[in-house]
């Protein structure tokens, strides 16, 4: 969940040239509509949360990341700590999309099979 749009679809279309089959939303909202098993496209394995995407309240996006069973990454800001959550890595700005991708391919690694472009 990524608020900006060029930051979303720029994130969206390095992952996807690596092997992931990445859906990018604005917001926890539009994140729920996403379901967690889809036989077309398979589960979701991996959410990433911009702080900037958070509310007052994260208990929306905490139900969100245990109702996927899902392991999550936190884009942090710079001047802000960090809110508690389930996060299994915590990324801090400044940062690269390479930076976001190599975390990816860290906690959900590709077969050498799957390494490949999604959309070539």
């Amino acid at each position: 969940m990524l608020p900006d749009q060029w930051r979303r679809a720029l994130l969206r279309a390095a992952l996807r040239e690596v092997g992931y089959d990445a859906v990018g939303t604005r917001n926890v909202s539009a994140a729920t509509r996403i379901p967690a098993r889809d036989p077309a496209r398979g589960d979701v394995k991996l959410i990433i949360v911009d702080q900037d995407a958070l509310d007052e309240s994260e208990a929306p996006v905490d139900a969100l990341i245990k109702t996927h069973g899902t392991a999550s990454i936190l884009i942090a800001r710079a001047t802000i700590a960090a809110p508690p959550g389930p996060w299994q890595r915590i990324l801090s700005r400044p940062l690269a999309i390479d930076d976001i991708v190599a975390a990816v391919q860290s906690l959900l690694p590709l077969s050498a099979e799957r390494r490949h472009p999604i959309d070539a």
